[in-house]
């Protein structure tokens, strides 16, 4: 059998490894066109930030350990320029000498990956503009700051690599300033768990320009001149493009194979396109998500390498089958940790779901062992039948461990109220005996149960506006004199039972406290003696956080400066 891989890294290299593990006789061959078979994308910029010093680092294979050990024909600097169904041949440019040769096929895999989005705007390609998506890319961009030693960056574009590349610019001692359309960072979180994210950047000096569109770029002696639509241009010695990625799929296309969204390759859940033999993983293809079964491109390491296992699987004689991405993401910004796993509240309302979300603020391990640091976690879940939807959870320390816990309870198809029964390690350094985890589920049952019953923050102006409901804040006096939201009346939880007159009966009272604590005892208090209540889901840390956010995006201010 002759295999031949079209592109290396995540999806092409594991599945030429997959493959000689399954037949040690087969035929294979890789061919990259760049200099790198095997290399850590996610790397990149913690190398430009002098995190990972030595650029070997990075590269996970060479063509000589490949071969080495699996004998596998490692061909870099290779272009496959032509994909020939009909006759199950490739042809092939050898990059380094100009030659062009023709290679059969039996079976064809194809992992071209993506390519960064390059918008058709006016300038775009100039000197000092960059984008970062492969090691060579990485070089260019570290060579550029090494030896010119720029004071300043403008990242057009707010995802993984911007916010990663923007803290290690940063850390370089570089002004640095994120300016995109959208008026949030990271579209996998939801706005106001976003909000925090946003906190968190500019809390270490990083610019943010959201809601802003970008029309052009100009060089000049000074650096690149950022032009934004209506209004003030920005100027920096250094822009990097990183407003996504899209399918690298011309090879595909050119082909005739069936093309999905934004052009990506169709695959079934056997990794095989609309072309018997030709096969394809990786950043390239259209998946199914896990959660709603919608398509959906995923552009993730961990799914790829699946999907070049699975068609190694497939080709060898197996049956292997791609269940749908689930979208599970981790991310250091600075010194927070940001997370999420299947949909948010505001994808999951998109595809037509009725979902309910907790919000909460537990600590990252036993209260009473020194260091734990508050988590903020949302839960997203589905009206009556409680399934588990998704989750997002920004906080310092145990972020991972219980992102991985729900991606893997929403895998199971466990739904949201189950939750409260997983049996989770505990130690104080490291937990408490009812984990984050347990105590989304504990809440969620509540709901199930009707003991709890909640408001959002999407309420506020009606509740605000309405002259029969009471609005209770239970902090403390001295928590309350520190920041409160107008109209609310402060009686502190503790005092409640002897002030309880001094709430009108007949009147639904809307409960806020710190963190959601509280104010769910208050609202027991209240319901045992007679009262309809609501708590708000995260507590008014939260509520700050996110109208302050909210208030600096909207807020009118001068272009290029930080609000």
């Amino acid at each position: 059998m002759k295999v031949i891989i079209v592109g290396g890294v995540a999806g092409g290299a594991t599945a030429a490894a997959r493959i000689r593990r399954l037949d040690e006789h087969a035929e294979i061959t890789v061919y990259e066109r760049s200099g790198y078979i095997s290399y850590a994308n996610c790397g990149l910029p913690y190398y430009i930030g002098d995190v990972i010093t030595d650029p070997e680092a990075l590269t996970l294979q060479t063509p000589e350990s490949f071969f080495k050990r699996f004998r596998i024909n490692m061909k870099i600097h290779h272009e496959v320029i032509s994909i020939h169904p009909e006759c199950k041949t490739v042809s092939v440019k050898n990059l380094e000498n100009g030659e062009i040769f023709e290679e059969n096929y039996d079976k064809l895999i194809l992992s071209p990956g993506a390519k960064p989005t390059q918008p058709r705007l006016p300038g775009v390609g100039i000197d000092k503009l960059f984008t970062l998506r492969t090691v060579e890319d990485t070089f260019r961009i570290k060579e550029y700051i090494n030896k010119n030693h720029p004071k300043s960056a403008v990242l057009a574009g707010g995802g993984f690599i911007g916010l990663e590349l923007a803290e290690n610019l940063r850390e370089l001692g570089m002004d640095v300033t994120i300016v995109q359309g959208p008026k949030q960072l990271m579209n996998p979180f939801d706005p106001d768990m976003a909000s925090m994210i946003h906190n968190e950047m500019r809390k270490h000096g990083i610019k943010l320009i959201l809601g802003y569109t970008v029309e052009g770029f100009k060089g000049n002696d000074n650096g690149v001149e950022v032009l934004l639509k209506d209004n003030p241009s920005l100027q920096a010695d250094m822009v990097v493009l990183a407003i996504g990625v899209t399918p690298d799929t011309v090879l595909a296309k050119e082909a005739g194979l069936e093309l999905g969204i934004k052009e990506s390759i169709v695959v079934n859940d056997r990794m095989e396109t609309s072309v018997p033999d030709i096969y394809a993983a990786g950043d390239a293809v259209q998946v199914k998500h896990y959660v709603t079964g919608n398509d959906a491109l995923i552009s993730l390491a961990g799914p790829a390498n699946k999907q070049g296992r699975i068609i190694a699987d497939n080709i060898c004689g197996g049956d292997s089958r791609y269940l749908g991405s689930q979208g599970s993401s981790v991310i250091k910004v600075f010194d927070m940790i940001a997370a999420t796993t299947g949909i948010n509240e505001t994808n999951a309302k998109k595809s037509g779901l009725e979902v309910d979300t907790v919000i909460l603020s537990p600590m990252s391990h036993a209260g009473y062992y020194p260091g734990g640091k508050v988590m903020t976690m949302k839960v997203v879940f589905e009206k009556e039948s409680y399934r588990l939807l998704g989750a997002q959870i920004i906080g310092y320390e145990g972020v991972d461990k219980r992102i991985d816990v729900l991606a893997t309870a929403i895998h199971a198809g466990l739904n949201a109220t189950q939750l409260k029964d997983l049996d989770l390690a505990y130690a104080p350094p490291y937990s408490s005996a009812k984990d984050p985890v347990n105590m989304a589920g504990f809440m969620i049952d509540n709901i199930a149960k009707g003991t709890l019953k909640q408001w959002h923050l999407e309420d506020m102006d009606k509740i605000s506006k309405d002259k029969d409901v009471e609005l209770l804040d239970v902090r403390t006096v001295g928590e309350f004199s520190r920041g409160h939201i107008d109209g609310f009346k402060n009686i502190p939880v503790d005092e409640l039972r002897e002030r309880i007159s001094e709430i009108e009966k007949g009147k639904p009272v809307y409960l806020i406290c710190q963190s959601g604590l509280r104010s769910y005892i208050a609202s027991r208090i209240l319901e045992g003696n007679g009262y309809e209540t609501y708590n708000f889901s995260g507590g008014f840390r939260f509520y700050d956080a996110v109208v302050n956010d909210r208030a600096l995006i909207e807020r009118a201010y001068a272009c290029g400066m930080d609000y």
